[in-house]
């Protein structure tokens, strides 16, 4: 069937009935409008982004945190206040609390649109202290990862002290003295529950023998820090079958010994 004629074409445009038929390109002066129109709404989105007072940074807003005060966190973060928000450099922040603030283990950094940054912290718990008498009797706090990250005037509760107690000059050079923080680190992990908050001192005496001091008198050989969990499992129920014993040795826990009463 034949297409409309050249008349018809034009009594239909005239009568406004639509656009024209499928296959015909839109005319050069519509692809400079909608150019023109896209222009417009970029220009519009880069000036509100950057140029407007609406978008611009005004609060910082601190969360997660249990030593460090949510002041000092600001502090160090130095967030751009009255800058536009999307010009914040978040990556930047972060680095300077992690560097600056080393009880810090992560942060994320986010915008909170329109106003805001959010700063959610999480700090790093201690699960070992390191007494230092040389620097007046003060503590350094280390965590699960072995990553001393805190010196404190005073011992938290419930956390044991590390006391290394090498034999022989020459027991750390096998293994050196970071390796062996490393591997009571790793044994203080796997303390059962019921043990950890009266454990007092993890003694460390070579790789493969730490010594876990009770608040009531009490040791544990533990042996090296490997096969910790069963060493856990076996620990609870030798306590249980043995209550009066004043000595557990679980550093091969598939044969344990329990002495004393």
């Amino acid at each position: 069937m034949a297409g409309p004629t050249t008349a018809e074409r034009g009594v239909h445009e005239e009568l406004g009935a639509g656009p024209p038929p499928r296959g015909r390109l839109p005319r050069p002066r519509t692809l400079v409008l909608l150019a023109l129109a896209l222009a417009l709404v970029a220009g519009g989105g880069g000036w509100a982004l950057y140029g407007s007072q609406w978008l611009r940074t005004e609060s910082v807003s601190v969360s997660g945190t249990r030593v460090l005060t949510a002041e000092r966190v600001r502090e160090v973060a130095d967030v751009p206040l009255g800058a536009p928000l999307i010009s914040v450099d978040t990556d930047a922040i972060e680095a300077r609390l992690r560097q600056k603030l080393p009880r810090i283990d992560a942060v994320d950094v986010e915008r909170s649109w329109p106003h805001g940054i959010d700063l959610k912290v999480t700090e790093r718990t201690a699960v070992l202290i390191v007494e230092e008498p040389e620097n007046g009797g003060k503590y350094v706090e280390v965590d699960a990862k072995g990553v001393r990250f805190a010196t404190v005037s005073r011992a938290p509760k419930g956390v044991p002290t590390l006391e290394l107690a090498v034999r022989r000059p020459s027991g750390t050079q096998r293994f050196g003295t970071a390796r062996l923080v490393r591997e009571a680190v790793r044994v203080a992990g796997d303390i059962p529950a019921a043990v950890a908050g009266s454990t007092q001192v993890v003694k460390v005496r070579s790789y493969d023998s730490v010594t876990l001091e009770l608040s009531d008198g009490r040791t544990v050989d533990w042996g090296s820090g490997e096969k910790g969990r069963a060493k856990a499992r076996t620990l609870t129920a030798l306590m249980k079958a043995a209550p009066r014993a004043r000595h557990f040795d679980v550093s091969v826990p598939t044969a344990p010994a329990s002495s004393g009463s």
